[in-house]
């Protein structure tokens, strides 16, 4: 999910460490894996921020803002899953769980969920060009993730996830809204989001709707102002 994080180094530990953690409060139906050799301690890692106290709170909030809408089905596909940090409440919710990410330690965190009772079936590859069959998923997933890609690649993206989606199922993203106050969030915790951001939820937004025929937004704001948005798009309908 967003920036690549995963586990450190295998061994007992970690399996010992996968062990279903809730967060209690507001955020109680987001499940994370829970221990501190979950993820990597490079300070690059955005995985340690899902643990912190306010900021990780906020975190938590975007990613159960687009679980709420993956309403459940047969498949799922998450896009960019980094370490999995969605699976265990997802699978809940559906039969299988598929992940296509660039970089992610695929075969180590499948044999990790599946020992968990998790479905998951994990490939490395782009979303440009998805390694799936045509209308074979009943919900895409991508959180954080498109504002990575160039608006060209947005576009593309668009049409990959809309062939790989049977008909009449939607597309759930979640996309940080660009303001002057969140580039600066975003250095104070380390990050140079012009290294990274390449397009903006507007943009994100305008691929969408030229790809799919239908959809929402949903903007979660703070006492500052919108943070981040939501989209939910389907795809045509059967005919």
């Amino acid at each position: 999910m967003g920036a690549t994080f995963w586990a450190s180094s295998p061994g007992t530990d970690l399996e010992q460490n996968i062990m279903k953690h809730a967060i209690t409060g507001s955020d109680d139906e987001l499940v994370l894996p829970h221990g501190r050799n979950w993820f990597s301690r490079a300070v690059d890692d955005p995985a340690r921020i899902y643990y912190w106290p306010i900021v990780g709170r906020l975190y938590r909030k975007r990613v159960l803002a687009c679980l709420k809408h993956c309403t459940g089905g047969d498949k799922i596909l998450e896009i960019g899953f980094g370490s999995g940090v969605t699976f265990l409440t997802l699978g809940k919710k559906y039969g299988e769980i598929h992940g296509v990410d660039l970089h992610a330690p695929v075969n180590r965190l499948q044999d990790l969920f599946r020992s968990q009772g998790v479905n998951c079936l994990l490939r490395n590859g782009s979303a440009l060009a998805l390694p799936y069959p045509d209308e074979y998923f009943d919900t895409v997933l991508l959180i954080s993730i498109l504002e990575h890609l160039t608006p060209g690649d947005v576009r593309l993206a668009s049409r990959e996830i809309r062939r790989v989606l049977k008909r009449g199922q939607p597309v759930v993203y979640g996309v940080p809204v660009e303001r002057p106050l969140m580039r600066l969030a975003f250095f104070l915790l380390g990050y140079n989001i012009r290294k990274h951001h390449f397009s903006t939820e507007t943009q994100v937004s305008e691929a969408m709707r030229e790809v799919f025929v239908d959809g929402r937004i949903e903007t979660l704001s703070s006492p500052f102002g919108p943070i981040y948005q939501v989209g939910k798009f389907w795809t045509p309908p059967p005919s």
